[in-house]
């Protein structure tokens, strides 16, 4: 009898469970799916992470600011790779190069490709197979007309970039004579270097960043008419080099007076033959005089300033539009740049970290501001926008999501080393093959082209004049570095690591 009443006591319990699962069941199907969010990202192209006034740096920057104090900043984001294709590429599949197939610039001299694959749909198709109105405007740099492939509806993606696919080469001729007649006391218009600072003709309203800035205008007032949940790419070819401003920004900062860094022009010593290299004609910097490098300096904060102004505007846009306070929001650069450091100039195969990093700025409305040290990368903007919208997976992502440090700051706990891995595979059809891996306190650069690698002290010498690699005071350090480098490119399955276990032999003895 006992065990006739516990069976029966447990089939009723069976029962109801079943019951309670059904019910459930039936609640899960009927609920109310959340509300998608709102994502804008606004992408700038070759922006230094050290100008903004909330970074402390000589540019008012007072409409980034406010962003600023409503996001989440990132203060030691770092790029994938120093080079515009690689590096947007990245951000939208969250895939290494060596994954995609695109690991150098599209559509430049002298370059192996001309777009990424079409099967890397990224953010932009994954977000429109999911129901989202997609937009993009401005610079691209993934090949024509890919926007548009992916499923953008709002395509304005009109770059310096062609719209034909598969269109030649732009071929630098014209600057090779250019930058003869500047070593021949020979300049430009308003007795400027061109390649290197110009005056534009006009207001900011004449400008091709205007422009824009309007076309980015046209695509909120669409999205605020549009029920469907809305991602979107406003992306400018500002400030890149050469840096081309109109008044009042050509004149706002006295190139007498602004501040050169302590590696502004140093003797490179011990350091890869590559970075001599002239990769394209303006690397040929040998005619720049002090008050040239000023100039260039001084254009470049005035072109800062200009993005400041893009940003208000179309932040200003965005409120009066009604869709500014649930608007999640992404601020970035693709990359830095050079602007004298090392007597070098834009861009090209190193690691220093006016290349390497970038500012980013990521806006939560649903979170506080706070201030994140811990080094993030490109590769994570991917997964935290897909977490976000909810996207469906298309594939291993090599980053990850930024949510946790969104929602909890520097504690939280992220399962990896606070640690930034860095690649420079090809230049415009030149191969270098270059990884770096860096912590908050060491930097290694191995140089598989190149029968020297850089170590750097992050703290002694944050300006990466002396390359320790050869050391014997920092041996156990360059141990450590090449160990966390290889778990890195084993982490990603970087094709490479074979090649950096034999080079790296004799720093593990």
């Amino acid at each position: 009898m006992k065990n006739k009443t516990t069976l029966a006591l447990v089939s009723l319990a069976l029962s109801t469970l079943l019951l309670g699962c059904t019910a459930n069941a039936d609640v899960k199907t009927t609920a109310t799916p959340a509300k998608k969010p709102n994502v804008l990202v606004l992408m700038f192209d070759d922006m230094r992470f050290d100008s903004f006034s909330y970074r402390g740096g000589p540019v008012h920057t007072p409409n980034i600011d406010a962003l600023a104090a409503e996001s989440t900043r990132f203060d030691n984001a770092m790029t994938t790779t120093g080079l515009c294709s690689p590096s947007r590429a990245a951000m939208y599949t969250g895939r290494w190069g060596h994954k995609t197939g695109l690991d150098d610039n599209v559509e430049l001299y002298h370059s192996r490709l001309s777009e990424l694959d079409l099967k890397e749909g990224g953010l932009i198709k994954r977000a429109s197979e999911a129901g989202y109105l997609v937009g993009h405007v401005g610079k691209w740099h993934l090949g024509a007309r890919g926007t548009e492939m992916r499923g953008a509806e709002i395509d304005l993606s009109h770059g310096h970039e062609p719209r034909e696919r598969f269109s030649r080469q732009y071929t630098p001729y014209a600057k090779v004579a250019q930058i003869e007649g500047y070593k021949n006391g020979k300049l430009d218009k308003n007795n400027e270097k061109h390649e290197y600072w110009l005056t534009l003709p006009g207001g900011y309203k004449d400008t091709n960043a205007y422009k824009k800035v309007l076309n980015g205008q046209k695509m909120l007032k669409q999205v605020a008419k549009d029920e469907r949940p809305f991602f979107g790419v406003i992306s400018f070819n500002q400030p890149h080099p050469a840096y081309r401003v109109p008044e009042p920004y050509a004149s706002m900062f006295d190139p007498s007076k602004v501040e050169l860094p302590s590696n502004h022009g140093v003797k490179r010593i011990n350091k890869p033959l590559a970075q001599d290299g002239i990769w394209w004609p303006w690397h040929d910097v040998s005619h720049m005089s002090e008050m040239d490098w000023r100039k260039s300096r001084a254009y470049y904060y005035g072109a800062i300033a200009m993005v400041d102004r893009i940003v208000g505007e179309l932040l200003q846009t965005a409120k009066d539009e009604g869709i500014y306070d649930d608007l999640h929001i992404v601020l970035l650069g693709d990359q830095g740049s050079m602007l004298g450091e090392h007597n070098l100039y834009d861009k090209g195969p190193y690691a220093y970290d006016e290349l390497m990093r970038m500012p980013l700025l990521i806006k939560d409305p649903k979170q506080q501001s706070r201030t994140v040290t811990r080094q993030v990368s490109m590769l994570d903007i991917t997964p935290t926008l897909a977490q976000w919208m909810q996207l469906p997976a298309d594939g291993e992502v090599d980053g990850h999501s930024l949510i946790p440090l969104i929602e909890q700051g520097d504690q939280a706990e992220q399962g990896h080393a606070d640690t930034a891995l860095y690649a420079y595979e090809w230049y415009n059809g030149s191969w270098f093959g270059i990884r770096a891996v860096r912590t908050p306190e060491l930097k290694f650069v191995w140089n598989p082209g190149d029968n020297r690698d850089e170590l750097y002290d992050l703290q002694k010498d944050p300006g990466e004049v002396t390359n320790l690699i050869n050391n014997p005071a920092y041996k156990k350090q360059r141990a450590q570095m090449v160990q966390l480098l290889k778990a890195e490119l084993a982490r990603v399955d970087d094709p490479s690591l074979a090649k950096l276990e034999y080079h790296a032999k004799a720093y593990l003895r």
